[in-house]
This record gives C-alpha cells, sequence and structure tokens, in this order.
C-alpha cells in the first residue's frame, strides 16, 4: 500500500527527507522522538533510515540517518520522486519498500521511470 509519494527538493536531497505528518500513523515511535525504519529499497536490498519526529506541537517526520546513503547510492538529484510503501517482508525483516523515481520523456510524453543503480 502507498503511503505517499514526493518530488525530492533540494533540502530533501542535500540534509533530511520531511514527510508528510500523515505519514506518522504508519508509524510506531513507541515514546521516543524516533525510530529506525527498515526499508527495503528498489534493489531488494535491507536498509535501515532513521526516522526522527520534531519536539513540540508540531510532530512532522524527518528521514534522516541513512537517508542520505540512499540519495547517493541512487544519485537522486531535485526533481526526481520517492514513494514510501507500507510492505512487510518476513524473509528480509522489512517493514516499508522505497522507489526512487525518475522523470523521463517517452515519445513527447512525461513519465516516472524506476531509478536503479548505474554501477
Amino acid at each position: 500500500m502507498q503511503i505517499f509519494s514526493k518530488v525530492l527538493t533540494d533540502t530533501d536531497v542535500r540534509f533530511r527527507f520531511s514527510l508528510p505528518t500523515h505519514c506518522l500513523q504508519h508509524l510506531d515511535f513507541a515514546g521516543n522522538n524516533s525510530v529506525d525504519l527498515h526499508v527495503k529499497d528498489s534493489c531488494g536490498e535491507l536498509r535501515v533510515i532513521r526516522c526522527l519526529k520534531r519536539d513540540g506541537d508540531y510532530d512532522k517526520p524527518v528521514l534522516s540517518k541513512g537517508w542520505r546513503q540512499f540519495v547517493a547510492y541512487y544519485e537522486l538529484t531535485v526533481g526526481d520522486k520517492v514513494v514510501l510503501y507500507s510492505e512487510d517482508d518476513h524473509n528480509l525483516g522489512s517493514q516499508f519498500r522505497i522507489e526512487a523515481k525518475r522523470r523521463i520523456n517517452l515519445f513527447g510524453e512525461e513519465v516516472w521511470g524506476e531509478v536503479t543503480r548505474a554501477n
């Protein structure tokens, strides 16, 4: 099930990735301000990406530790898209699946194609 998708901004690519507040309902912080998400990427590899929620009245979640490695691995840039899915893979131990997508022009029509590792 798709939780959300977002076109990447400069801040998303260079520092941290902010998630919409409605994503909090899919995350179990267990009374803490952070939770490590076990995420399967497009190559089927398990990644651990930390999600923080801000203190105070506005609990907007952000992906921090592990996020920049994901960006670098897939060579993501501003304008690319990330899609997060809820998906339990008991064999891999993941709770979520994350896909990177890039806008491509296909016969004059813009479509989103999945980004895979070039190397």
